[in-house]
């Protein structure tokens, strides 16, 4: 338990270590085309992945096609919105801190073109689920949502959206919101499951 206090600490230094980032506001181009958004329907992707949660009917599920060797790697691919939330996932062998410190190194990276990035803790106990949620604003930011999961001894896990067109938020901002709907349904379902340890037997 103590561990445990003590990687939620951490979570929220990193969390602290994250610049909000102000500019002045612009005032957004109007006459941008209506984008009809599909009524929100969720389904189970629960396999013998080492996590569980539901997704949009909407969606699909693919590998990660740049990491094979990835087992647990995922994709949830929105083909008519052009957009994917690219799923990663590790398992933790006393290594969480390098985890955590590589996240923040993906959301920082986005600071030069970003507003504003509002970070949310997610701490759930009885899912045994503790992480961060980042929310990056700016017009020419490439993925406005990122999150990362973990049990802080087991599992972990970062999700992040991105959009396969060149970065103009203020257009895609329907859809973003939408599929940050979509997210936080994701995570409200989402739940670990025991990782495979494979047995010697004695022959």
């Amino acid at each position: 338990m103590h561990k445990r206090i003590l990687n939620l600490i951490l979570l929220v230094i990193i969390a602290a270590t994250v610049i909000s980032c102000g500019s002045q506001s612009t005032p957004k181009p109007s006459g941008y085309f209506r984008i009809a958004l599909p009524q929100r329907s969720y389904q189970n992707f629960d396999t013998t992945f080492p996590y569980s949660f539901q997704y949009p009917t909407y969606a699909y599920i693919t590998k990660d096609p740049y990491s094979p060797k990835e087992k647990y790697w995922i994709n949830i691919d929105y083909p008519k919105f052009k957009a994917t939330i690219h799923i990663s996932y590790k398992n933790i062998h006393n290594n969480l801190t390098k985890y955590l410190e590589d996240a923040r190194k993906m959301v920082v990276k986005h600071i030069p073109k970003a507003n504003a990035i509002n970070d949310s803790l997610i701490i759930d106990p009885g899912r045994n689920l503790y992480g961060l949620a980042y929310d990056i604003e700016g017009n020419g930011v490439a993925s406005p949502y990122q999150f990362i999961l973990t049990d802080s001894t087991q599992h972990f896990l970062r999700g992040s959206l991105y959009f396969r067109v060149v970065p103009n938020n203020d257009s895609l901002q329907p859809v973003i919101q939408f599929i940050k709907g979509d997210i936080r349904h994701l995570l409200k379902t989402f739940h670990w499951k025991p990782v495979y340890q494979p047995q010697n037997k004695d022959r």
